[in-house]
Parts: C-alpha cells; sequence; structure tokens
C-alpha cells in the first residue's frame, strides 16, 4: 500500500517510462501463442520419465542408487558397478545350474509301509512239468505229433491206420493232468476248497490251473490275517509214473519233476515259464509273501507307459500282456498261427509248424530279438515279494498213514507228493513310488533366493525395471512421432515462426 500510494508521487520522467512499457506490450494475439507454447512446452515434460538417478534411488534393487548418482567421487561409483556386476554374474550362473538341474528332471523314490485289515489274497498258477501223461497218448496222436520216444514203438506202429482229425489244442487238453487227479488237498483260510475253484489256462507247459482268478463274475478272495494257516495250501501228486520217458537230449526234454509256480495280480495274465519258481516233490514249501505296489512317473521323469493298451486280447495293460501280445502277433506274422496258450482267433498251429516254425521262432524271439517286442514299465503295478523255506515230507511217522490214506506205496508218496503253503507275511504293503525330487515351486523359490541374496531383487523389482524401460521407449518413439507429425504440418501450413522471428514481429508492429 504505502509503495502503490507512492507511484503518483514519481518524478514525471518515471511515469513516462512506466507509460511507454506499458503501451509497448505485444497483443493480446501474440501474448496468447507464447501461452500456449509454454503449456505445451509443459505437458511435454509431464510425459517424460525420471531421470536415471531418480528412478535409481526409488528403485528395490540393491546397488544401482551408489552406481547412478548426482555425486561425482568416480572411484566410488566404479567399486560399486563392480560389486554389482560381480553379483548379477554369480547370479546368472547359480540360475543357469537350477536351470539345467530341472530340465534333467530329476526324481527320488519314496518306500513306505502300510497296514491294512484286509488285503486282497494274489492269484496263484501252477503247472506240472510234465505237459503230457503217458497214458493219454493216442495212436492218432503219435501220427499227427510223429515218434516221441523209442519206447512208444507200440503205439506208433501205423499200418492199416486211418487218422483222424487232429486239434493241437485238444491234445493239450486231453493230455494234459487233471487236476481232480492232481489234488489231493486244498485249504484257504482254513476252509477247504475243490477242484472246481481252480480255472484251466493253457501255457508253454501245456494245461495249467489258477487259483482265484478273479473272473467269471467271482470276486478275488480275501485274506484278514498274516501268517501261516491263513492262506492258500495244496497237496499235490505230480504222478511222474505219467511222465514221458525220456530217449534222448532235445531242447524240450525235461529232466526236471514238480511244479512251476506263480503268484501274480489278477490283472495280470501268468508268465510262468519265464517268471514262475520251481516246487519239488518230497518237500512242504514255504512261501511268505508281501504285496508290494509300484509307482512310477511317466516321461519326462521316468519311463513308464501312459497310454491306454493297444490290444486286442487284453484290456488293462502290465508287461506280461504286453509280451503275450506281441509274441502272438509274431508268430501270426512269421507262422500264420498261434500256440495253444495265446489268444486270438487266428488257427492253431499243426505239430509239423510246431516243429519247423512256432517253436524257433518263439525261443528267437525270448532270447535274441530284444528290438521287436520292447515293453514298457505300467506306471501302476502291483507285485508280490516272496520267502521261501523248505522241510521234508513225509515224515517217518506219517508215510504209511499217508500210503493207506491215498490207496498208494511209501515209496510212491516219497516221489510225488508235495504240500505248497502260500500266505502273507503280515497284513501290510509297502509303497515304492518314484517321485519329482525338483519342480517349478523348487526352481522359482532357488532362483528368488539366490536374486535376494546377491541384488536383493524380487518379481516386483523385475516389473519396476520392465516399467521403467516400458516407459522411456514409449516417450522416445512418441517424441520421434510428434516430430515427424509436426514437420509434415510444416510441409502443408507453411513456416511457422520461431521465437525470434516473433520478437522481430512484435518490434516490427510497434
Amino acid at each position: 500500500p504505502l509503495l502503490s500510494s507512492a507511484l503518483p508521487l514519481l518524478p514525471g520522467r518515471h511515469q513516462q517510462e512506466r507509460r511507454k512499457a506499458h503501451d509497448s506490450s505485444p497483443p493480446t494475439t501474440i501474448t496468447n501463442l507464447a501461452m500456449d507454447l509454454k503449456v505445451e512446452t509443459e505437458e511435454m515434460d509431464t510425459n517424460q520419465p525420471p531421470p536415471l538417478e531418480v528412478f535409481a534411488h526409488s528403485s528395490t534393487l540393491h546397488g544401482i542408487s551408489h552406481i547412478f548418482t548426482y555425486e561425482r567421487f568416480c572411484i566410488k561409483r566404479c567399486l560399486w558397478v563392480v560389486f554389482f556386476l560381480g553379483s548379477l554374474t554369480f547370479l546368472l550362473y547359480v540360475c543357469v545350474d537350477r536351470i539345467h538341474f530341472y530340465l534333467e528332471y530329476p526324481h527320488v523314490t519314496k518306500l513306505d509301509e502300510v497296514t491294512t485289515p484286509i488285503m486282497t489274497f494274489p492269484a496263484v498258477t501252477f503247472c506240472n512239468l510234465n505237459a503230457f501223461r503217458f497214458s493219454r497218448v493216442t495212436r492218432n496222436d503219435l501220427y499227427h505229433a510223429g515218434d516221441v520216444l523209442e519206447s512208444l514203438k507200440v503205439k506208433a506202429d501205423f499200418h492199416n491206420f486211418k487218422p483222424r482229425p487232429f486239434n493241437m489244442r485238444e491234445f493239450y487238453d486231453r493230455t494234459g493232468h487233471d487236476i481232480n487227479d492232481m489234488l489231493l488237498s486244498c485249504h484257504f483260510h482254513g476252509t477247504e476248497c475243490r477242484a472246481e475253484d481252480f480255472k484251466v489256462v493253457f501255457t508253454r507247459y501245456g494245461k495249467c490251473y489258477t487259483f482265484n482268478a478273479g473272473d467269471d463274475g467271482r470276486p478275488p478272495l480275501i485274506t484278514t490275517k498274516g501268517g501261516m494257516g491263513n492262506g492258500l495250501e495244496l497237496m499235490l501228486d505230480i504222478q511222474q509214473d505219467e511222465y514221458l520217458p525220456v530217449w534222448g537230449e532235445t531242447d524240450e526234454t525235461s529232466f526236471e519233476a514238480g511244479v512251476k509256480v506263480q503268484i501274480h495280480s489278477q490283472d495280470e495274465p501268468s508268465f510262468i515259464d519265464q517268471l514262475g519258481f520251481g516246487v519239488a516233490p518230497g518237500f512242504q514249501t514255504f512261501v511268505s509273501c508281501q504285496e508290494q505296489r509300484l509307482i512310477y512317473l511317466p516321461p519326462p521323469w521316468g519311463d513308464c507307459k501312459v497310454t491306454a493298451m493297444d490290444s486286442d486280447f487284453f484290456d488293462s495293460y502290465s508287461i506280461t500282456a504286453c509280451r503275450i501280445d506281441c509274441e502272438t502277433r509274431y508268430l501270426v506274422d512269421n507262422c500264420n498261427c498261434r500256440m495253444v496258450h495265446m489268444p486270438g482267433d487266428a488257427p492253431y498251429c499243426t505239430p509239423e509248424l510246431y516243429k519247423e516254425c512256432a517253436d524257433p521262432a518263439l525261443d528267437f524271439l525270448v532270447e535274441r530279438d530284444n528290438d521287436f517286442c520292447v515293453c514298457e514299465t505300467p506306471c501302476n503295478m502291483t507285485r508280490y515279494s516272496k520267502e521261501l523255506s523248505f522241510v521234508k515230507i513225509p515224515s517217518k511217522a506219517s508215510a504209511k498213514y499217508l500210503a493207506k490214506k491215498y490207496n498208494k506205496s511209501e515209496q510212491y508218496i516219497k516221489e510225488n507228493i508235495l504240500v505248497l503253503d502260500i500266505f502273507f507275511e503280515a497284513l501290510n504293503y509297502e509303497t515304492i513310488e518314484q517321485k519329482k525330487a525338483y519342480e517349478v515351486a523348487g526352481l522359482l523359490g532357488d532362483i528368488g533366493g539366490q536374486m535376494g541374496l546377491f541384488i536383493g531383487a524380487s518379481i516386483l523389482t523385475i516389473l519396476e525395471l520392465f516399467d521403467y524401460l516400458y516407459e522411456v521407449i514409449k516417450y522416445k518413439l512418441c517424441r520421434c512421432s510428434n516430430k515427424k507429425h509436426k514437420h509434415n504440418n510444416n510441409n502443408d501450413q507453411g513456416t511457422v515462426l520461431s521465437l525470434d522471428d516473433v520478437k522481430c514481429h512484435v518490434s516490427n508492429f510497434h
């Protein structure tokens, strides 16, 4: 107010200069133009990202605030650059190592033992090591099958003999050992079982039998206790008097006496010639079992088969089913027939084809050809570990009793009778499971931990860097685009006055 009241008292020269300065102000249009230029400049500045020094001080990335700083101490900044690049190098090395380890897809095996109140009893398949009973071989059989042994010359006289049609399946079925003659005693879990509880199956040993097969509408049997006496107990007569005499040594000659046994799950067909174990007469054999459930990982962590089984003969996949399916297709392709134990509807091989094609082809496939039948491990399978022990039978005290009971001689009992006792050791099963040793969560955790250790960064820090780079790139692109746009407008509308041109224009105007 004092200044305002003093203004009228100023000398006239100063009043004239004030009026002159006031009168020399540019016109309204020029003033508006300058204001527009100023506003446009301010708008462009607001779109510009902050300087790198400002971003470095506000970022959560450790170290860069000491590198991008307004200070001019070169030695300090160089040391921070060295430390930061060294930490970043170690971080990249560790990250590459972790990624390489993850791409190896490692796995570990977990072993556990699970107790359960009840367990499904496995299927038990057994075969007499003698495929054909001597008393059941007829002259017609020898006519088609050939001279088997020197001692069969009486039956091998084919003068004035008219052969009948011959079927290999009927021959195996008729001449194989009968369960009604072999089975002397059978008990399961203390309950008596009969010959009707056994299913006829055909293997490379001929006619065999499976207990607790679990098909034909019968559910698999269960057991509620472990230990001897709570499983399957069989007394068998192997009928050595029916064994074919041995005249010479061939690939098919068998010098053994007894039975072959396989313990397997109901979902798996018998493959007793490869997976069975022998039981000898004159002994009681105790087989203590434990169920093992195996779970394998699919590729790339493991090698188990994840796809469904492509077979016309089997519904569920197993190595045994795959092998039988493959062998069947191999014989049909090479011999145009199948063996008696093979599934399908192809014709059975004749005795001539058995000798000339089927047996040699199958032996070659099993022993030498490792490329045709490649069966992958199923991702889930059940197997049974076994521990065998033996005692001699019959004892002197029981030999006469058994001979009288079965109307046989004591020597016959010693040479032909065997007892097989199969039971669970305990009501528990083992699980052997492959598990992924290193998953994506572990990989990210390791990388995140190393990032925090070496450079103090996190996922959000990475997003900060990308966000700043995005703003810088966007600003540069927009600036280039505006320059091109203004250049095009200048070419269309004429030359735009610069600030000096505007000043000259104003001075000329006055």
